[in-house]
């Protein structure tokens, strides 16, 4: 077994070092074909797109099997796993580190270019090249780092016995979900910047490439929001504190792509509908990715502590910084040149559809923007002048919520918006329902939640009008009072999925920004110490703290203290937060007890025992706090729906070419 071990770590080591070699042929052959119209160099782009994906898998599963076998001949497998670990944390270890983590993110840039390959037949075979070609230029760049600073195949000359462990904060289910969703959101985006690379040097940009381009876009504008979702609430519960964002620098590096993403695919809809707004587009395609891999360098240059950062050390850095800075120069400089290149599209008026869209990029880039130098500014400062200072979420809010809550005012009219030329006074109109309906109900919900903010229901209004305006197109076409219930629902059933995909993207913001205003207003904190047997009211709650009870998990020890949470004397739950200390590396670590009732939670975390047998507890009413991450979920859904409408599907639709073929045949005939 030891010899076998062996010669899978060297066949997953060596088939690094030939993906390394293939991608280099990735990056020369197809665009060099492409240039030269040759077509038997173009032809080699999804061979080498495939082999790329094939070569390194091997190595992925090369490395997860020594996990599973707990084969700590492997330098890596010894500082992040131990016998004793479940293998759900064993297999997610692999990528709870340095190493392994940019392995999955390569291996997730290769597989981007070879679904590239096998679904996009029916692009021109130049662009597909081309596209192939440029993936190729990131993957040659990231294996480079894998192979020569970052191998995650190192081995020990004299294995020991047992492994370090895993981070205790990593052994969660959260570590097996969180990053591969965060991360086919973030690599996601380089596809479509290679989609726009090409498109620079082949000057071919038009409302085909956007249609082309859009469901990748879609694709990975949904994983990342999953991803964030994911992290967010993996937070809330792990880490004990009960917030669901802090404006980490490493939550804003995720966040930053996301905006730009949102404002990409919204770009890319004028450019598929009006060919217009071009440069835009391909400028937000170039920023995008240029700020995931800026999200990249932050994790794991060592440059800010966080509990998202993998402690590296700087030298890998500089190899990311490099990485960076060769792409981010280079594609700008080929957007400069090539873009007062292109021919300008469509033309329309301020008020109409394009026009939010247009409104709505600017709001989404200038947050961005925000976010961007609250984030960077404490770096660029510490690096200039050695002083330290920290931006937290004072400044974050006061500058980002403000740009956002024009988002929410002109989501619902730019639904309704006709293209190239719209009437916003009839727009007005058509929502005067929606308008009237949200603000009975801000008023309502104001009043229940105890109606002594108004702050909170003027941000409860700005929420529920994005959520009844983004239903209410639905509303307006069914006509049910016009038609009445079974034509209405035929209608309902029969509405474009353009129209779905819209109305339950803008309603998840809605229902997000729901639960983020009436969490942030309306969670109570109770810090105390409780005794056994002793009852505390808490809000409308009575907490019953019963005592603790020792219990030993797989690789760790941990006191569980039980809580009974009654209301009106009536029963409802028992609350079993727990203080664990994990065997190999004796690290303490708390895991929380949380209840929901409706969209609202009950959240209890405990700390360390007082010599007088009390035990330290933090309580937690979050009313309404599960909508943030079921707002996340809507929104996802609507760009899953987006993303299956047939009408963006690659090139043209086999059955449409086939009816063209047809009649041909029969006008020749």
């Amino acid at each position: 077994m030891p010899y076998e071990n062996s010669m899978i770590i060297e066949l997953g080591h060596y088939a690094l070092i030939l993906a390394l070699v293939v991608s280099a042929l990735q990056s020369v052959l197809p665009v060099w074909g492409a240039l030269k119209h040759d077509t038997r160099l173009t032809a080699t782009a999804p061979t080498l797109a495939y082999l790329s994906f094939a070569l390194v898998l091997l190595a992925f599963l090369a490395l997860t099997h020594a996990y599973i076998t707990s084969d700590f001949s492997v330098f890596n497998v010894f500082e992040n796993s131990h016998t004793d670990k479940p293998l759900i944390y064993k297999i997610s270890g692999v990528w709870g580190n340095h190493e392994g983590s940019i392995l999955l993110w390569v291996l997730i840039l290769v597989l981007f270019g070879a679904l590239v390959a096998a679904f996009g037949k029916n692009l021109p075979a130049e662009l597909k090249a081309t596209t192939l070609g440029t993936q190729g230029w990131v993957s040659f760049a990231f294996l480079l780092f894998v192979v020569t600073a970052s191998n995650p195949f190192l081995r020990l000359e004299q294995p020991p016995v047992q492994g370090q462990d895993l981070n205790p904060m990593l052994q969660d289910i959260g570590l097996a979900i969180h990053p591969p969703l965060l991360y086919i959101g973030y690599v996601g985006f380089s596809i479509v910047f290679s989609f726009a690379s090409a498109a620079l040097l082949l000057g071919r940009l038009d409302a085909a490439w956007a249609r082309w381009v859009r469901p990748w876009v879609l694709a990975s504008w949904i994983f990342l929001t999953l991803g964030i979702a994911m992290g967010s609430y993996w937070a809330y519960y792990e880490l004990g504190w009960g917030g669901w964002w802090f404006w980490d620098p490493v939550e804003n590096a995720s966040f930053m792509p996301w905006l730009t993403g949102t404002a990409l695919m919204h770009s890319a809809l004028v450019m598929e509908k009006r060919d217009s707004l071009k440069v835009w587009t391909v400028f937000l395609a170039i920023v995008t990715f240029s700020l995931s891999l800026l999200g990249t360098f932050l994790v794991r240059s060592g440059v800010l502590t966080s509990v998202h950062a993998f402690a590296v050390d700087p030298a890998r850095g500089i190899f990311i910084l490099t990485i960076l800075i060769i792409f981010i120069c280079g594609s700008l400089a080929l957007f400069a040149m090539r873009a007062p290149l292109l021919r300008k599209g469509g033309i329309f008026a301020p008020i109409s559809r394009e026009g939010a869209l247009v409104m709505n990029n600017l709001f989404l880039t200038t947050a961005t923007a925000a976010v961007f130098f609250g984030t960077l500014y404490p770096l660029i400062l510490e690096a200039a002048t050695g002083d330290k200072i920290s931006v937290g979420a004072p400044f974050f809010n006061l500058t980002f919520a403000p740009i956002m809550v024009p988002v929410l005012i002109m989501m619902p009219f730019g639904q309704l918006l006709a293209w190239k030329r719209g009437d916003l006074w009839g727009v007005t109109q058509r929502l005067t329902g929606a308008f009237v309906l949200t603000l009975l109900s801000a008023i309502a919900l104001g009043w229940w939640m105890g109606g002594n903010h108004i702050f909170a229901v003027i941000g409860f209004g700005f929420a529920l009008w994005a959520i009844f305006g983004s239903l209410w197109e639905i509303w307006d076409r069914v006509q049910l009072k016009k038609v009445g219930p079974v034509r209405a629902w035929k209608r309902f059933w029969g509405l474009p999925k353009t129209v779905w995909s819209t109305a339950l993207g803008h309603l998840g913001i809605g229902l997000t920004a729901l639960g983020i205003v009436t969490t942030s207003v309306y969670e109570t904190e109770t810090v105390l110490v409780m005794k056994p047997g002793e009852t505390r009211q808490i809000g409308e709650y009575d907490v019953t703290y019963k005592g603790n009870r020792d219990h030993e998990g797989p690789n760790y020890v941990e006191r569980v203290a039980y809580f009974d949470l009654k209301q009106d004397n009536k029963f409802l739950h028992e609350m079993a937060p727990t203080k664990r200390v994990y065997n190999a590396s004796g690290r303490p670590m708390s895991e929380t007890s949380i209840v929901s009732f409706g969209f609202s939670q009950v959240y209890f975390a405990v700390g360390d025992e007082t010599e007088d047998g009390g035990i330290v507890t933090r309580i937690y009413h979050k009313p309404l706090i599960l909508l943030i991450w079921i707002g996340c979920l809507v929104m996802s859904l609507g760009g899953f729906i987006g993303m299956i409408d047939r009408r963006l599907r690659v090139g043209a639709p086999k059955p449409a070419q086939k009816q063209r073929k047809k009649q041909q045949q029969g006008a020749a005939a």
